[in-house]
């Protein structure tokens, strides 16, 4: 038997070499303009943002904290500089149709100016009207409709008269209006004057009123005709003196916007409503009745101004819009009210913007999780994207909780890039669900997690730490520095030929190491102090590590790191605590029996084994029946268990421990207890990577280095985990001077060898690990035969007749 050698010191760590450095501190580098390793995803991104058809909005996926918003930003910051201005957009009051106001487009800047105007014509309507109407122009061209129609009324009226007189009577005013008296002398008869006329004269007077009262009512529907007259003259004089007074101001406002014909539409329909409304200016509303306030027609004259809905005064190109908070109306916009009496009410004035109408023309970053978070948004922005329009709804009338008159303005053509930030398993569930989704966002710009280690890398790697600590203002970092942050960032992707990408540690670790080179008085950061930082961060966060450890060495969690044990074995398990991650070793312990093949696995029994994990036990269940009972009934029952474990157990990265522990108490072979054993097995017996081998390593290690190291303690890992070590520079060290070992191994029997010490051989193998296990087995068998025999059944459990 040939026992695999330890790993060598030099393959436990990958150090980065400062030679290829030309470098002495960040400071003499360049800032670095865009991502690591990231060309995949920056490409996608460049294609999306560039392509302006439909549906060709933008998914943007990885880790939180990689930087991908900040990337994304940077790409959309360069662009769009060079491109146009997106227009302005106005509200207006509608007068046909008040609660529909109309949306208007102007190039940029020409709302604001528009708004201005408006706001200086109501100024100069309200100051002019009322002086207008009380000059003396007016009041004496009034005053000649006046008396003209007054001189008409009187001749009409005075010719009745005099007919009247002609005939005998007189036509008398009364408060009832007109009537006619016959005469006597210049004096209206008295009835017993009356009573003793003929008879025929009585008819002759009776007669003659008859006939006045005709000629009487031919003049007071004249006079009503007149009186019509009269105001229509009266209306045309007031329109006249209104035009005379502000119709060259709207007559330049048409002309300065010539050429936007719905602005010339508008303006013509604010003069007609001027002149409808010229009572609203001659005579200004002290207070506001009740009926007012419900009104939209505020005495502010609202109905005149505009609504700068979205202005681009002071910007540069096309606009970039982060949404932190993607509520609907956040997104979509909104109608406010105000409380008047007791009652909501609102116009056009309280129309607000939403992200998209900010964004229109531009591009709209979301965060996706946030965006999905929010009921009805990702409704909202699917149909605005598929009609290409934003139209403003009231969220309450839509679910019909509440029945305040709203406003419905109209909707404003949309053009914008939305680019979606999030994680993969979103951007899958939707792609998967949602059919609205791949219409929608066909470009997916997937992030990396890490990049490859190498010389030109390294150096990238190195300009973007002078860049971090030349944004925020830090102390620059000399070459051990930087070195010490690759090796780190190559720790976080728990692989030594990989750097992590993500942006947020690696900033934390920048700002941190700034820091301790500040309670040294240091001009720059050395590499003492991006290891003083790791290790705060450690510390700050490692209280129930050092628990969990001091339960192991106080004895109060069995853990063995000496001796040997049968059946029983080192497993080492992994916690993750936020961002902070530790192993400790796990005592598995396996009992074998007599049996009918069946493994029960205690944990999986008791709902406390994850759905891996059950998997691991049913492969290596696969294991021992496809080498030790290809062609005969598997006679034994065993049992597997995570000792003083009391929570959920997940993963297969414990596989082969099991399988090392089983075969152990077949084989009634005991186990070296200072090995702690790591790995997944498949049904081959051949040794599967797993992850966070460094913690695993690592969390031994602690045990057996408290206890007193030996020189016979070590970690048995799979051989294709060997790429990703970065251990600690302690761990290095005690394995250098043969105090620790690694041991790396490709299939299971290497692992059985080692922790036995013991050949695995054949089960022809004299003194072998598998002659033994056949042997316990064909005993097994054995027994079982004889018990079968015994109670009558078949060698295979079947009824027999006896003889078998």
């Amino acid at each position: 038997m040939t026992l695999i050698p330890p790993l060598s010191p030099d393959r436990l760590y990958r150090p980065c070499d400062t030679g290829h450095f030309t470098f002495t501190t960040t400071a003499e580098l360049d800032d670095l303009s865009e991502g690591i390793g990231q060309m995949r995803a920056i490409d996608a991104a460049h294609f999306g943002i560039g392509m302006r058809h439909a549906g060709y909005n933008v998914y943007v996926m990885g880790r939180p904290g990689s930087g991908r918003r900040f990337l994304i930003r940077q790409l959309l910051d360069r662009r769009v500089g060079g491109e146009a201005k997106p227009p302005d957009w106005c509200y207006v009051h509608n007068f046909d149709q008040p609660h529909k106001p109309r949306a208007i487009q102007l190039p940029a800047g020409m709302g604001t100016r528009f708004h201005a105007d408006m706001q200086h014509l109501v100024a100069e309507l309200q100051a002019t009207i009322p002086a207008v109407f009380e000059g003396e122009e007016y009041r004496r061209r009034l005053s000649q409709i006046d008396e003209e129609y007054s001189e008409r009324q009187t001749q009409a009226f005075g010719e009745v008269g005099d007919e009247a007189v002609k005939q005998g009577v007189t036509l008398l005013r009364t408060p009832n209006g007109f009537s006619f008296a016959p005469m006597k002398k210049n004096e209206v008869m008295s009835p017993d004057d009356y009573d003793a006329l003929p008879q025929e004269e009585k008819t002759r007077i009776e007669q003659a009123i008859a006939s006045l009262q005709e000629q009487l009512e031919k003049v007071i529907r004249q006079v009503h005709q007149w009186r019509r007259e009269r105001i229509e003259r009266v209306r045309m004089l007031n329109e006249e003196v209104v035009l005379f007074a502000v119709g060259h101001l709207i007559d330049d406002l048409r002309r300065d916007y010539a050429d936007f014909p719905v602005v010339c539409g508008y303006l013509n329909e604010v003069q007609q409503n001027v002149i409808e409304s010229v009572d609203e200016f001659r005579h200004p509303k002290e207070g506001m009745s009740a009926l007012a306030a419900l009104s939209s027609e505020l005495p502010d004259f609202s109905r005149f101004r505009v609504n700068l809905f979205v202005a681009r005064d002071g910007t540069e190109g096309a606009p970039v819009v982060y949404e932190d908070h993607p509520t609907y109306q956040n997104l979509m916009g909104r109608v406010e009210h105000v409380s008047q009496l007791g009652a909501l009410v609102t116009n056009f004035m309280l129309v607000k913007p939403g992200a998209l109408h900010q964004a229109n023309g531009g591009y709209l970053l979301l965060d996706a999780f946030k965006l999905l978070s929010q009921p009805f948004s990702w409704e909202g922005l699917k149909r605005a994207l598929s009609t290409r329009e934003i139209r403003i709804e009231s969220l309450g009338q839509m679910v019909s909780l509440v029945s305040t008159v709203s406003l419905e303005p109209e909707p404003i053509p949309l053009d914008a890039k939305v680019i979606l930030i999030g994680n993969r398993m979103l951007y899958y569930l939707l792609a998967q669900y949602d059919p609205e989704f791949g219409e929608l966002f066909k470009v997916a710009a997937d992030f990396e997690d890490d990049v490859v280690r190498s010389a030109d890398n390294d150096l990238l790697y190195a300009r973007l730490v002078g860049t971090m600590v030349r944004r925020d203002t830090l102390r620059p970092f000399d070459r051990g520095a930087v070195a010490r942050v690759i090796e780190h960032s190559a720790r976080r992707a728990e692989d030594a030929e990989k750097v992590s990408t993500h942006m947020e540690s690696l900033a934390d670790l920048v700002r941190e190491a700034d820091y301790w080179a500040a309670q040294e008085t240091r001009e720059v950061v050395t590499r003492d102090d991006v290891e003083r930082a790791i290790e705060a961060q450690i510390k700050r966060s490692d209280r129930l590590r050092d628990r969990s450890h001091e339960a192991i060495l106080r004895g109060i969690l069995h853990i063995d790191t000496d001796g040997e044990r049968v059946g029983q074995v080192n497993g080492l398990s992994v916690f993750q605590l936020g961002d902070f991650s530790f192993a400790q070793p796990s005592r598995i312990t396996a009992n074998t029996r007599l049996g009918d093949g069946e493994l029960v696995d205690i944990q999986r029994e008791v709902k406390l084994g994850g759905s891996i994990h059950s998997k691991g036990v049913l492969i290596l269940s696969s294991f021992l029946a496809s080498r030790y009972a290809a062609e005969q009934p598997l006679s034994l029952a065993a049992s597997l268990v995570f000792e003083q474990t009391y929570g959920q157990v997940e993963g297969d990265s414990a596989s082969v421990a099991e399988l090392c522990a089983l075969l152990s108490s077949l084989a009634n072979v005991p186990i070296r207890q200072s090995f702690a054993v790591t790995g997944s097995v498949d049904q081959f017996g051949r040794v599967q990577a797993i992850g966070a081998v460094n913690e695993k390593i690592e969390g031994y290690f602690d045990i057996c280095k408290q206890r007193g190291l030996t020189g016979s303690q070590g970690v048995l890992i799979p051989a294709s985990n060997v790429a990703h070590l970065m251990l600690r520079r302690d761990v290095v060290d005690a394995a250098a001077t043969g105090r620790f070992h690694i041991y790396a191994v490709a299939t299971v029997d290497e692992a059985l060898e080692l922790l036995t010490g013991i050949p695995v051989g054949t089960p022809e193998t004299d003194g072998s690990l598998d002659q033994r296990v056949a042997q316990r087995l064909e005993h097994l068998a054995e027994l079982r035969r004889k018990y079968a025999k015994k109670i009558g059944l078949g060698a295979v459990g079947r009824p027999g007749n006896g003889d078998e």
